[in-house]
C-alpha cells in the first residue's frame, strides 16, 4: 500500500515539477473537449447523427470480420470505410461550409456553438412569424388568440388543447386560425419559441370590459391576470390587434408596434438576464 502512495506522489511531483508542460497538457485537453463538444452538437442538429451511427456499425462489423479472418468481407468493408470519410465531407459540404463561415464571421468564440442557434435568435424568428401571421389575420379579419408563455408555466391550460410542438411559421399559424379549421376557436400556446399546443381554453376575466370586446379579449385578460404570459389577440369583427399582459389590454397596435413590443419584452429581457448572470459571476470572482 505504501508503495502505491509513493508511486502516486512521485507521479504528481513529476507533473508539477514542470509547470509549462502541465499548462500545455491542460490546454490540449480543453481544446480537444471543445472540438468533441462541437462535433456532438453538429451531429445532433443535422442529418449527420444517423449516418455516423451507420459508419460506426460498419466499423464494428469490420473489426469482427478481421477477428474472424473473413478475408473477402474485411476487404470490402475496408474499401467502403476508406472512402467513407470523403463521402461524408461531400454529403455535408453545405453544413461544413456554413460552420466555417460562421467561425469566419464571429471568430473562434463561436466554435463551441456550431450547429445551434442562440435562444435570442429563436425568439426573434418566433416573433417574426407571429407578427407576419397576425398582420395577415388582421387584414382578413380572422380571429386569433396567441399566448406566449413566459416564466409562469401554463400546463393546466395546455392540457385542454391539442399538442403540436411545431416550429412557428406565418402559414402554420394562419392555418390553425382558419375559420373552418377544428382548432380555430381555441388559444394557441407558444412555449420555448415553439407552437406547443392549440385549441386551448383560457379562463375568462371577471372584470368588467367594454361592450366592444368579445370572448377572446376576456380570455386574453383572464390568462394575463394569473400569469406573466403575453397574449396577442386579433378581433374577428374589426381585425384590431391587441396585447394583454399583466391584466392590462393594449389595443389598436400595428404589426410593427407588435413586433417592437414583443422584441422589447422577450428578446431584450433574455439578453438582460444573460448580462445579469455574467455580471454576477464576475462579481463573485472579484470577491
Amino acid at each position: 500500500m505504501r508503495a502505491f502512495f509513493d508511486g502516486v506522489a512521485e507521479y504528481f511531483r513529476e507533473i508539477f515539477s514542470s509547470p509549462l508542460t502541465l499548462l500545455q497538457d491542460v490546454l490540449d485537453i480543453l481544446l480537444i473537449a471543445v472540438m468533441v463538444y462541437a462535433v456532438i452538437r453538429f451531429m445532433r442538429d443535422t442529418r449527420a447523427a444517423q449516418l455516423i451511427k451507420g459508419f460506426v456499425i460498419l466499423l464494428v462489423v469490420q473489426l469482427v470480420t478481421k477477428y474472424l479472418q473473413l478475408t473477402a468481407s474485411y476487404y470490402i468493408l475496408s474499401k467502403i470505410l476508406e472512402f467513407g470519410i470523403l463521402a461524408l465531407i461531400i454529403i455535408f459540404q453545405p453544413e461544413l461550409r456554413s460552420a466555417l463561415e460562421r467561425i469566419g464571421r464571429k471568430g473562434i468564440s463561436s466554435f463551441a456553438s456550431l450547429g445551434e442557434h442562440s435562444e435570442s435568435d429563436d425568439t426573434k424568428a418566433m416573433i417574426h412569424s407571429v407578427c407576419d401571421a397576425v398582420a395577415n389575420l388582421s387584414a382578413t379579419k380572422t380571429g386569433a388568440l396567441i399566448v406566449i408563455e413566459h416564466e409562469t408555466k401554463l400546463g393546466e391550460i395546455i392540457n385542454t388543447g391539442i399538442r403540436l410542438d411545431a416550429t412557428p411559421s406565418a402559414e402554420l399559424i394562419g392555418n390553425v386560425f382558419y375559420p373552418k379549421a377544428p382548432l380555430h376557436d381555441g388559444a394557441m400556446i407558444i412555449r420555448n419559441n415553439k407552437i406547443y399546443a392549440a385549441g386551448c381554453f383560457l379562463p375568462l376575466s371577471t372584470r368588467e370590459v367594454g361592450s366592444d370586446l368579445g370572448t377572446r379579449h376576456r380570455a386574453a385578460l383572464g390568462v394575463s391576470e394569473i400569469s406573466d404570459a403575453i397574449v396577442v389577440v386579433v378581433s374577428e369583427e374589426t381585425g384590431i390587434i391587441s396585447i394583454a399582459n399583466g391584466g392590462r389590454l393594449n389595443r389598436r397596435l400595428t404589426p410593427d408596434a407588435l413586433s417592437s413590443y414583443l422584441t422589447q419584452r422577450l428578446v431584450a429581457s433574455e439578453e438582460k438576464k444573460k448580462k445579469d448572470i455574467f455580471s454576477g459571476l464576475w462579481k463573485g470572482r472579484k470577491k
